[in-house]
């Protein structure tokens, strides 16, 4: 093998050295900036994100419900002055039923509704909680899915500035075969052509690297154009997941969207109890008493004292409480329907994540261990061949974009096998087993 060639051996995916990889970002761009894991994108999102801190204050919101609805309604003070004669101005003394009174009522709802108003609104509070959570899990996700993204785009610009300066090697070595009368000028145009394609390329993933940035800098609640530190070492390990039957066994017990679904039909219930109470009235009780003022000529009036009791009486119940039952009625059968459509889109979502999963793993083995070591060994081949003058220009252009196409398929099979681990986690409700 010629000196030339040993110089310019193609780095090796699967274990390759930082040094063979051309950066690019200066490194005073990123110099100030920390390297951003996986796992640190994550936690900055859950802490920072402000559409899961809206559903946080929501469920904090609905938290401090059920308390209020399983309360009394406040009693009601009265104050008054009963009786007063209006001939000849206004006079405590002069008529005998005269008086001021004070009292106070308080209102009772019917035995059982208080309790099914605090149970419906307890049953609410817990849905939200659990909405939260599902929000984390969706988060969680979306962060995963774009900073895999981000990396392959990122990974594919090295793998084209390291092509590039392979590129430019061909082509000096092409015009030193023309220059000696060993090659064709055909085989130097070939090269530059082949460079001009991959400034295309550099040019739509550069595009690509800026729309994932923005993508991921909102996940994270920072400016879209913040730079982002990728670390040099990724997991490369992807692990065996269960058949889909068992993960969607996973699911009913952990997805958190299904446990809020449950407290909805739980709620939904309560509320058609509680409409079904309002059959029966509901009651006042008061207590009052009343002070009399002394006659004119200095006798005594005893005062009053007085209780009562009121009660609402439900006479319209077939324009009211009918249609009441028969509207809580409906919302408990939209829930349950809810709740069978989550099931099916649970299983959906389980399905499509595990097959994609296993096809990104299938391709990535298939490319680490067969098709990048010999594409890697094409190249040296036919540029070996070229040199010694037994095999064409082409030959070598094309064993080059062979490399530069598998080593992109790499990155891209491994990010999305990434992202479809993630898609599962959030389908289950937690890492899959």
């Amino acid at each position: 093998m010629s000196p030339l060639l040993s110089r310019w051996r193609p780095c090796r995916v699967s274990w390759m050295p930082a040094a063979c990889w051309l950066t690019l970002f200066s490194s005073t761009l990123l110099a100030d900036e920390p390297i951003l894991t996986l796992e640190q994108a994550i936690s900055m999102a859950l802490a920072d994100n402000p559409s899961l801190a809206q559903i946080k204050a929501r469920s904090e919101a609905m938290a401090a419900i059920p308390s209020q609805e399983g309360s009394l309604p406040d009693p009601t003070l009265n104050f008054g002055a009963l009786y007063l004669p209006t001939a000849n101005g206004l006079n405590l003394q002069k008529e005998d039923m005269t008086m001021l009174e004070v009292g106070i009522s308080q209102p009772i709802p019917f035995p059982g509704k208080l309790a099914l108003r605090e149970k419906a609104a307890t049953f609410e509070a817990e849905a939200a909680a659990h909405t939260v959570e599902e929000a984390r899990l969706q988060l969680a996700r979306e962060v995963n899915i774009h900073w895999w993204q981000l990396m392959f785009v990122h990974r594919s610009l090295l793998i084209i500035s390291d092509t590039e300066q392979q590129l430019k090697q061909l082509a000096r070595i092409a015009d030193t075969q023309y220059r000696v009368g060993k090659g064709l000028r055909q085989d130097v145009l070939s090269a530059l052509l082949a460079q001009t394609r991959l400034t295309k390329e550099k040019a739509q993933h550069l595009a690509m690297h800026r729309a994932e940035l923005a993508r991921l800098n909102a996940l994270l609640n920072r400016p879209a154009d913040k730079a982002v530190h990728l670390p040099d070492a990724v997991d490369v390990h992807l692990p065996a997941i269960g058949s889909a039957p068992d993960l969607q066994a996973q699911s009913e017990k952990s997805r958190p969207r299904l446990a809020e679904r449950k407290n909805a039909i739980d709620a939904a219930q309560s509320r058609l109890e509680l409409a079904e109470k309002d059959y029966y009235p509901d009651f006042t009780v008061g207590t009052a008493y009343a002070f009399r003022q002394n006659t004119p000529d200095g006798q005594s009036r005893s005062d009053f004292a007085s209780v009562q009791l009121s009660m609402t009486l439900p006479i319209y119940t077939g324009r009211k409480q009918a249609k009441a039952v028969n509207q809580r009625q409906s919302e408990l059968l939209k829930e349950r329907y809810a709740l069978d459509e989550a099931h099916r889109e649970i299983q959906t979502e389980i399905n499509a994540a595990l097959a994609l999963y296993q096809g990104s793993v299938e391709q990535f083995e298939l490319l680490k261990n067969d098709m990048l070591p010999l594409a890697q060994q094409n190249v040296a081949a036919s540029l070996s061949a070229y040199q010694v003058g037994k095999a064409d220009f082409q030959s070598v252009i094309q064993a080059q974009n062979a490399w530069f196409d598998y080593q992109t398929q790499y990155w891209q099979a491994l990010a999305e096998a990434h992202q479809a681990l993630a898609q599962l986690a959030a389908a289950v409700g937690k890492e899959p087993l």
